[in-house]
């Protein structure tokens, strides 16, 4: 045979005690659990490593960015509302953590539906072969004519659904964050791709209203981005594809206007890592001398402990 066992009795070693490791019991290890713990002292007492490292450092950044009037930006996929995290953010928005928002399509009718009936989300597979996926009258109609009212008077599609949820004083408007963000004054913006919207199939759309409605929006969410130069915080959550791709052009349209975007913070939130949330939002923007954080896990699990800690952290400041 060409091969023989190679003998292994000239390898070199060196003492364990001379290697650097990536972790140590003294500064990386949990700290025990017990009952009856702060929301502080169980963000402590998870291990100093990985995803519970990146979970802190983004709740620093945010309290840091805030402490120095500097925006945070929460971007949402429609997964985020419909799991009924209204409560959490809304939480936020009342305690001037989020300063803008920024919504897909989807994400806004879900908010608009909680708003209407105090429900939500459709069996797709049981309807779609019927022909009735998507076809509720009340949501089609009522959305496009707010877009289409909302347009005339120069408004974005975020603001006009908002401030459309308050004078219709829906029944559930308290549970909406559209209007949430109309009352505290802060942008909510909405992007959408024609045809990727169930309001889309209605006969009341016009796709001329769907785009003056999103691109003010645009316009109005680079402005946004603008600012977080200098330690803002911006946090996709849930968004795969559009908004990603959003944040990175009006990104190059700020940097291009003359304001330098740099020094902030980026991070996404995640059931799994996708390749332009971390390319466009984690990576490519934080080039420069800014830090990029991905959190992976359920929405459901992982913003309720973020807001948690960001509220009990700021609290603890003061």
């Amino acid at each position: 045979m060409k091969y023989r066992p190679l003998d292994f009795s000239g390898v070199s070693t060196y003492p364990l005690a001379s290697r650097k490791n990536k972790m140590n019991v003294q500064e990386h290890f949990a700290k025990s659990v017990r009952p009856g713990m702060t929301v502080a002292e169980l963000l402590a007492a998870m291990p100093d490593q990985l995803g519970s490292q990146a979970l802190n450092g983004v709740i620093d950044a945010v309290v840091a960015a805030r402490a120095k009037g500097k925006p945070v930006v929460m971007a949402m996929g429609g997964h985020v509302i419909k799991c009924g995290l209204q409560p959490v953010l809304k939480a936020l928005i009342d305690a001037d953590v989020i300063t803008a928002v920024a919504l897909n399509g989807s994400g806004s009718i879900h908010d608009f539906e909680i708003a209407l009936i105090g429900a939500t989300s459709e069996d797709v597979g049981a309807v779609l072969h019927a022909g009735t996926f998507g076809m509720a009258e009340e949501t089609g109609a009522q959305i496009n004519e707010a877009l289409k009212q909302g347009v005339l008077q120069g408004l974005g599609h975020g603001e006009a659904l908002g401030r459309m949820i308050l004078e219709r004083e829906l029944p559930y408007r308290e549970q909406s964050l559209m209007a949430a963000c109309v009352q505290k004054g802060i942008p909510v913006t909405v992007h959408v791709a024609i045809g990727t919207d169930i309001t889309h199939q209605h006969p009341s759309a016009d796709g001329a209203v769907l785009g003056a409605a999103s691109f003010t929006d645009f316009r109005i969410f680079t402005s946004v981005v603008s600012e977080l130069g200098d330690g803002g915080v911006y946090l996709n959550i849930g968004s795969a594809v559009l908004l990603p791709e959003v944040f990175l052009k009006a990104l190059s349209i700020a940097q291009n206007l003359g304001h330098h975007v740099d020094r902030f913070t980026t991070a996404n939130f995640d059931m799994q890592q996708h390749y332009r949330p971390l390319v466009n939002v984690v990576k490519r923007p934080t080039s420069g001398d800014s830090r990029g954080y991905t959190v992976t896990g359920h929405h459901e699990i992982m913003l309720p402990l973020l807001a948690a800690g960001i509220l009990d952290r700021m609290g603890n400041k003061g």
